[in-house]
Parts: structure tokens; sequence; C-alpha cells
């Protein structure tokens, strides 16, 4: 009996993160524009919604390097449905100060001050609020044992400073919860606003998933292998990951040397300590998978080769050239993950881009996952690149023109140097719009799934990119500055184009 795959058939998706949708007072939100945006998927044919984590951002933007690996962007609430359910009581949605609707990028301090606003206006309407919806609140947060933790690390960081957990007082650093029992009391309003800020996002995207299910459009997530070391999963969880009680790291992330960098990369994080996610049965891990699966259907998972090794720094490196590779247990834990879900497949696609190993390919194919292919790395003259379409082979793959981290599909051909430009146009007979010739390619390949960016079916350029890999400015801002109705011949377009490869509901 064939082993089952989270796909079965030939579809399309677009890959827009939530604060780039039209609408909200800074970004978008969970609401109406989301909702919005569903209905348009759902009106021609397009099944697959894809995002970057919904977690919260670090100070540069990126939801690759959050607070908290379970809660949500307090970004991203929104006001219209708090004000109509009676959660807060303003006359005018003006009385929250300026919003920047109309640009094409946002400002992530106006986010933080409208938050701060809001949290101080929940607290205000929480006294007035029924018996009913105070119990439904505390059976949620009984239910989510992350939120006692991640709502007191946050509290803590804004009266240090937004200082890093190891730069704190010892008493806080240690997470002495005894000394802690009092100062929780004192600010006992200031931890309640997070968790009521955690709750409404979390019922405000439990009613956008109940949505996108009602039309048939499947949510694909975003899961990074490692967490971020200013966290409160390792502030809380200190055992779980290769860190000193002061902070400092014993072992640290990265990738070894390669063609792009001589040197390697070196990402900051901890590694896990594997032994102990064994002795205490991976429980950590699991009730991370089990939150994801609460707000998608799918997860696309980062850095996936994480899961049979990863590459251990020493904590004090300043490169990754000297390291060790370390196997890990992700056979194991994944074994354990499904038997969680009670399904015959595992909802995940795995992010297998760059040197991959036999290891992880084996990994990948015991669980039958989807491998990515990104076509703007296909054309180097090489004939084996396994990007090339003709050497996708079998149909379990995710195509894409580019992802977050990519130029958009203009800049990339502009970049292109002249030779490399001839030889796709004589192959392929490209046209002079390169984002829909990459798209028609990758709609023209016998992967299962086909995603593309927004900005590329919108045909923009760089100043739209959402984010450039070792940089740490103007990076996660862009949102899109046109209503959904006036891009929408865009997506009827990709919709009809789609449909000629098999690729739309009908």
């Amino acid at each position: 009996m064939p082993k089952e795959s989270v796909l079965s058939k030939k579809s399309l998706g677009i890959l827009m993160h939530p604060s780039c949708i039209p609408g909200g007072g800074v970004c978008g939100t969970f609401g109406r524009g989301a909702k919005d945006w569903i209905k348009k998927l759902h009106k021609h044919g397009i099944e697959y919604w894809q995002f970057l984590p919904l977690t919260p951002t670090d100070s540069m933007g990126s939801p690759y390097s959050s607070p908290s690996s379970f809660a949500l962007n307090p970004w991203f609430l929104d006001i219209d449905e708090l004000i109509e359910n009676g959660f807060i009581f303003i006359s005018n949605k003006e009385e929250l100060g300026p919003t920047n609707q109309n640009k094409d990028y946002f400002d992530f301090s106006v986010a933080d001050a409208l938050t701060k606003k809001l949290g101080y206006l929940l607290l205000q309407g929480w006294s007035s609020q029924s018996e009913e919806t105070k119990l439904n609140f505390y059976k949620w947060i009984s239910r989510n044992s992350w939120v006692e933790d991640y709502a007191l690390f946050v509290v803590i960081k804004e009266e240090f400073n937004m200082l890093p957990w190891w730069e704190w007082p010892k008493e806080f650093k240690i997470k002495n919860n005894k000394f802690l029992k009092s100062w929780i009391k004192k600010k006992s309003d200031e931890i309640l606003i997070k968790k009521l800020i955690q709750w409404h996002l979390d019922e405000q995207w439990s009613a956008i998933k109940n949505f996108a299910k009602s039309r048939d459009i499947k949510l694909i997530g975003d899961l990074p292998f490692y967490v971020s070391r200013d966290s409160s999963d390792v502030w809380s969880n200190r055992s779980l990951f290769s860190i000193f009680k002061n902070g400092d790291l014993i072992f640290q992330s990265g990738v070894p040397p390669d063609y792009f960098s001589s040197t390697g990369q070196l990402w900051g994080t901890p590694t896990y300590f594997w032994s102990k996610h064994k002795r205490t049965n991976f429980d950590w891990w699991r009730k991370r998978f089990q939150r994801q699966f609460e707000l998608v259907d799918i997860l696309r998972f980062d850095h996936f080769r994480g899961l049979a090794g990863y590459w251990r720094v020493n904590g004090s490196s300043k490169t990754s050239i000297i390291g060790k590779w370390i196997n890990s247990p992700g056979k194991t834990l994944l074994n354990k993950v499904k038997k969680d879900l009670g399904s015959n497949y595992l909802p995940i696609i795995a992010e297998d881009l760059g040197v991959i190993t036999p290891d992880v390919v084996k990994l990948r194919k015991i669980f039958e996952l989807p491998g990515m292919k990104i076509l703007q790395f296909a054309f180097d003259g090489n004939e084996d690149n396994p990007y090339l379409p003709k050497n996708i082979k079998g149909e379990n793959w995710v195509v894409y023109t580019g992802t977050h981290d990519n130029s958009t599909s203009v800049s990339w051909w502009e970049y292109l140097d002249y030779e490399s430009k001839k030889r796709i146009k004589d192959e392929y007979k490209l046209s002079e719009n390169p984002s829909w010739d990459l798209i028609e390619i990758g709609m023209n390949t016998n992967a299962y799934l086909f995603i593309a960016p927004i900005q590329d079916l919108l045909s923009l350029d760089d100043s739209s990119r959402l984010n450039k890999p070792g940089t740490t400015k103007n990076n996660w801002k862009w949102k899109l500055n046109r209503s959904l109705d006036e891009i929408e011949d865009n997506i009827k377009i990709f919709s009809e184009l789609g449909s000629n490869f098999g690729r739309t509901r009908k």
C-alpha cells in the first residue's frame, strides 16, 4: 500500500503574509481584509494561502526570530472586531492615532504604539465583560500553558527597557519563581493585558481559519527549526537548549562554509539538547507542533535538514567554519507528531533547499513529505541542477518562483548576466515579463503544488521585496498599497493560466 502525502493533486497557491494585506490600522490584520483575501482565492479556484510565521517579531520585524514559538503577533489584532463585540469602547477609531493605510510599507513603532493603546482599552473594558466571556478566557488560559510564561517574559522585558533576558537582574534572569510571585502581583494588570491580547488574537484567527475551511482554502504556515535565544521558550525551558544559566551559548547553530559563503553562516540561536528532549518524551516539541496545527492546515518546516542532522558550533565562535555535524532524532519526533495527529500522513512541507545530504532525503521520503523547488535557483547553466524543471522528478513537490527571501522575479531577471538571459530565452522562449514566464514554467511542472508570491503576480521589483537575508534594515515592512479589488485581474489571470495546466478548482 503506497504511503500517503499531504498533497494528492495539482493545485495552486499564493504566498502573502497577513501584514501585507490591505486594510487595518497599520498593517494587515486578522479581520475583514484577510476574509476578503480568502474570498478572492475561493472565487478563482486557488486552493492554498501560504504565509510566514504568525508569531510576534523581533525588533527588526522578523517573524523567524520570535520571542515566542506559541504566541501570535499583536500587530494582527483587528480593531473593528473588538469594537463590534464590545471588547473596547471608543467613539471613533481616529482616537487611536495616526495610521498609514495608503503607504506601501508600515512602521513597526507605529504598530507597537497601536498595540499598546489597544491593550489598555482591553483592560479598561474587561470589567464590563460577561461572566461567560471571562470563563471562556480563563478556560483558554488553562489549555494554553505557554501563555503564563510568555506574558510574564514580555512584561519583564518591557520593565528592563527591552534588554535580552540574560541582561536582566539575577532573580529575573534565573526565573526565581518564589521571588517573582510578589512581583507578578504588582504587575497583574500588565500581565493580564498580554494574555487578553493573545486570547483575542487566537479567537480572531480561529474565525479566519474556520472561514477559510468553509471556502475550501487550505492555510500553509511556517515553522522555524530553531528558536530565538531571547525568547520565552529558552528563558522558561533552559535545560532543553545548549545554554548556560547566565545565558551564554554552549553551542550555537549555523551552516558550514559553502559556495555562497567562505565562513559559513552563524545564526546565534542555541542548539537543542536532544537527550533532554528524549527524556521528556519530546513534550515541548509536540506542544509546539500541536499549537501550529491548531492555527494552520499545513506547515512549511523551515531548515528541515535540522531534523536529520545539524551543524553545531561552539557558543563563543565568531564564524561557522569550525563545527560538527550532529545527528537529530527527527524520525522519532515526527513519528510521535504523526501519532498525536492521528493521521495517515504528516501535513508538512519540507524546506529542503541548499546542500542536502542523503539522510535528509531519506527522512523526507520516510514520511512522504513534499519538498521544495525554487525556479530562480534553476538556471545556472548546470544541466544537473535539481531545480531545473526537467529535473523535477515525480509529483510530491511544491514549486515556487521564489520565496520571501528571494528577489522578486522582475528584479531577479534584471540582475541576471547577459549569457544566462540568452540561454534561458533560447530554451524557454521568454516574453518581456519574467514574472509570468516563471509562473507559467512552474505551473507546467509535474509538481502537485505551485505557489507564487503576490509580488510576482503583480510584476513588482525589489522595492516590494519582503526580506533580504544578511541585512537588518527595511525588511518585513512591505504591504499592498492597492485594494484587493484593484489586483483581482492579476489573480484571475493566475487562475486562468493555472486552469490550462489542470491546477484550479472548478
